[in-house]
């Protein structure tokens, strides 16, 4: 089996490498894999909570903070491993958990990467936000998962236990070929953060190759550390950065069809959020349109000309009017 390299990124997090880092330690076996954290230039203690604490731990310490997708870039540059995984700092595991992942990386060939299932930390019967049984992509360019669409999380009765291929893997905890993901360019530190390890997918995609997610593997995630889920800035991001790796992955033709069909439904949530008297909400959408039209100058259109938006043939739009129709009869009451 190819040797393995655990990579968890760290920015002032001396408390989440408290409470997660000794769950990786006790149930990664050395044998077949070293787990190393890689320090954004924190200004608390945790390079020294690691040396200390987790002697067995590889530091890595960077002179500046270069963020989610710059961390990992240079961190998975230095990295031998045939195989990385990209582990968020408030994910529990838990035994045996990296075996299957290696597993279905070592026995096909044809599959870049591959995530566990990922369970609320919080609420260990229910999926996580963040990638729950793995991610798809619908016709309308809105990003979901088995186990989560739009907001909604499900509860884990076993029912997405099977195998899959899926459109999307979780940067929460991302199992990746390290040849592929430097081929494909590592993670775009434009985006900053959001959406990026979908875009890094998507390109894998577009090259030929395949994703799957390994449910027999399970860990736990935290999430929600970075800004919480209805905050201004959140949202920015993510309308900016869906709408990048839409241009940036997507043949011209379908990108047409496809923009348009965002505009409406953009104006559409706009509508909604001044009816409900969230104007800063209304700015960030504005200023996002703003910001991908300066970006997107900096990309080019994929050579390829067939479309491939999603390998799930459905289309969440109906549930994202559902809840807007729903705000509308309450505005209206």
């Amino acid at each position: 089996m190819p040797g393995v390299a655990v990579i968890i990124l760290n920015w002032n997090g001396v408390k989440l490498l408290k409470e997660y880092l000794p769950s990786v330690v006790k149930y990664t076996n050395p044998a077949l894999a070293r787990v190393v954290v890689v320090d954004n230039a924190s200004s608390d203690a945790s390079a020294e909570v690691v040396r200390q604490e987790f002697p067995q731990v590889e530091l890595i310490c960077f002179d500046a903070n270069y963020g989610f997708a710059g961390g990992y870039n240079r961190a998975i540059e230095q990295i031998e491993e045939d195989i990385v995984v990209l582990l968020n700092s408030d994910v529990e595991v838990t035994e045996g958990w990296l075996e299957p992942l290696a597993e279905v990386l070592e026995h096909h060939a044809e599959v870049a990467a591959v995530q566990p299932k990922i369970k609320s930390w919080k609420n260990k019967s229910e999926f996580e936000y963040a990638g729950a049984c793995g991610g798809f992509i619908d016709r309308w360019g809105f990003p979901f998962c088995r186990g989560r669409i739009l907001n909604v999380v499900e509860k884990d009765s076993g029912q997405y236990d099977d195998e899959a291929e899926v459109f999307w893997c979780s940067g929460a905890a991302l199992c990746i070929r390290r040849e592929v993901y430097l081929e494909a360019g590592g993670l775009d530190e434009r985006f900053f953060a959001h959406m990026e390890e979908i875009d890094l997918c998507w390109r894998i995609r577009n090259s030929g190759k395949s994703l799957k997610v390994c449910p027999e593997s399970v860990v736990y995630h935290l999430g929600g550390g970075s800004l919480p889920m209805n905050h201004p800035h959140k949202l920015f991001l993510n309308y900016r950065n869906n709408l990048l790796m839409l241009y940036k992955n997507l043949a011209s033709a379908e990108w047409k069809r496809m923009s348009w069909r965002r505009k409406w439904l953009d104006f559409t949530a706009m509508l909604v959020f001044l009816l409900k008297g969230e104007t800063e909400n209304v700015k960030s959408v504005i200023k996002a349109y703003k910001e991908f039209n300066r970006m997107k100058t900096a990309y080019r259109q994929p050579a390829c000309e067939h479309a491939d938006p999603c390998i799930y043939q459905g289309c969440i739009i109906f549930q994202y009017y559902f809840r807007h129709i729903r705000t509308f009869s309450r505005l209206w009451k």
